[in-house]
């Protein structure tokens, strides 16, 4: 089983890597990615769409939204956080390797560092092949995550962060030998007890990801150092990609 496959993870997870202020960070980035694409309505993809949170945002502006997941538990969450806002979304459970659907979607998202996940490049090049498939002439993409341009400007050091509850959350991100690969070893402490977890996924720089949009068919693409349209730099706070379908 894969790190992303195991869904006791998740569960185990879901407080500290979705905690309330980047769960309510969703309206104002659903506020920036329209901003930034120039598109107001239509059909949204929310690939990798974890528990709904950007998801829920663009069906309460009026986009019919497909969210798709691999984990079960967050899809529902997802549901939850629909029902609670009284949007309709559709929820689907797959995996991005596998999600097609030809000319659906206005609007694509990949956000959150949700990219790269897997092992073997052609899997990852066969996403960016399956969301350009599913866009419609013209539709755009926008993907947000980790830049390896800020951890060679900023480099690598643990973090630990502790929550209202008493958990305790020790980072340690490694980086393979040619700095293709991030792998990040979590450590929680709660009650006395500790658990231990791995998230692994490939390291992209803007011109990297560039290329491989490119590779794909996608036109246009654009780089930027946040949802606002920063200009990309070693210092931006993130790498955000914004490819169209010609």
């Amino acid at each position: 089983m894969e790190w992303f496959e195991n869904d006791a993870l998740w569960r185990e997870l879901y407080p500290y890597v979705f905690p309330a202020e980047r769960v309510a960070a969703a309206q104002g980035q659903v506020t920036q990615i329209q901003a930034l694409t120039g598109v107001t309505g239509g059909a949204v993809l929310d690939l990798c769409c974890g528990p709904g949170r950007h998801a829920v945002e663009f069906a309460r502006r009026g986009f019919a939204v497909t969210g798709v997941d691999r984990s079960p538990f967050l899809l529902e969450r997802a549901r939850e956080r629909a029902d609670a806002a009284a949007a309709e979304v559709e929820w689907v459970l797959d995996d991005m390797r596998e999600f097609q659907r030809p000319a659906s979607f206005d609007l694509a998202c990949n956000l959150f560092t949700s990219f790269g996940y897997f092992e073997r490049e052609e899997d990852n090049l066969r996403v960016l092949g399956n969301v350009r498939a599913s866009l419609r002439d013209g539709g755009t993409f926008v993907m947000d995550m980790v830049g390896r341009e800020r951890i060679e400007h900023q480099g690598l050091e643990p973090r630990h962060t502790r929550f209202a509850d008493g958990a305790v959350l020790i980072q340690q991100p490694h980086l393979n030998q040619d700095w293709t690969r991030l792998d990040n070893h979590w450590t929680l402490v709660k009650a006395g007890r500790s658990r231990n977890y791995r998230f692994e996924h490939h390291l992209y720089s803007g011109q990297g990801l560039q290329r491989r949009l490119l590779s794909c068919g996608f036109a246009d693409v654009r780089l930027y150092g946040d949802l606002e349209g920063s200009p990309y730099g070693p210092e931006a706070p993130r790498l955000v990609a914004l490819a169209r379908k010609g």
